[in-house]
């Protein structure tokens, strides 16, 4: 089985006559944590929803765990991949549990006759866990869960077919620090569990990228402007340029921040007066 996870070559997407993706090209292998990075509307969601079966290109190639796009039935094939939406359209008040166990049927709402073998559901329990979902919450129900739990519980859900290749959405949106640190460090338990899992994570800061991130691509009106290795793409120069802001760029203890680069006041230089 070959390593490759995603495989994009030239890709154009066009909608109701704009170019909203232009010839954008990537591949990932098993293993890789890649980060989608750019301003809004520099087409971060449009390329992820390529990537999740969600449409087809216009113009080029898209191969998804050996599928063309195309050539192959997307609901079968989004089937096979993990594809986490923090803004998952349920409303009943389902379990954490039963949230979980949804993935196998790739539902919304548990399937009617489809009752989980207790095998599934330990490992919907063994997948919150890892996620730091414990005791009493995994009983919980969808809206007493926090935003961050929910995120956790999305992330799970995602995990029970066991996919190749895991997308999140801007996963760390609307979370407090608490929160959002909690997430990013359930990513890199979970990437350091399964070692041969594919990532793919959209988002607009630096500041919501888990330290195991491998890989990054910068996007600037649909256009790609640099990817790579992480720590060759994430550079004060590339990122001030794909967001065209000055911004000085710092990674410590193998995570980022952005900061605005402003020169020097005059003020705060020595011998100035007020």
């Amino acid at each position: 089985m070959s390593d490759v996870v995603i495989r994009a070559k030239d890709v154009d997407l066009v909608r109701d006559g704009r170019l909203l993706l232009a010839s954008v090209s990537m591949t990932v292998h098993s293993g890789e944590h890649w980060a989608l990075l750019g301003s809004n509307g520099a087409g971060k969601s449009t390329l992820l929803g390529l990537l999740g079966a969600v449409g087809h290109p216009t113009r080029g190639t898209v191969e998804i765990l050996g599928d063309t796009l195309g050539r192959v039935d997307l609901r079968q094939l989004r089937a096979r991949l993990g594809h986490v939406n923090p803004r998952h359209p349920l409303h009943s008040p389902l379990r954490a549990r039963d949230v979980v166990l949804t993935g196998l049927t790739n539902s919304i709402e548990l399937v009617p006759r489809r009752s989980p073998t207790a095998e599934q559901t330990a490992r919907a329990e063994r997948l919150l866990a890892m996620l730091g979902m414990h005791g009493d919450k995994v009983a919980s129900r969808w809206p007493t869960l926090s935003q961050g739990e929910r995120g956790r519980t999305l992330i799970a859900r995602a995990l029970m077919p066991s996919p190749r290749l895991l997308l999140l959405d801007e996963p760390a949106t609307g979370l407090d620090l608490a929160a959002r640190e909690q997430l990013l460090s359930s990513l890199d338990t979970l990437r350091g569990e399964h070692p041969e899992l594919a990532t793919v994570l959209v988002t607009h800061h630096l500041e919501e990228l888990p330290a195991s991130t491998t890989h990054a691509m910068l996007l600037r009106d649909g256009q790609c402007l640099d990817s790579g290795p992480a720590d060759e793409v994430l550079t004060t120069d590339r990122v001030s340029s794909c967001f065209d802001h000055p911004v000085r760029i710092t990674r410590t203890e193998g995570r980022w921040s952005a900061r605005a680069h402003r020169a020097p006041s005059v003020l705060a230089q020595p011998g100035a007066r007020w």
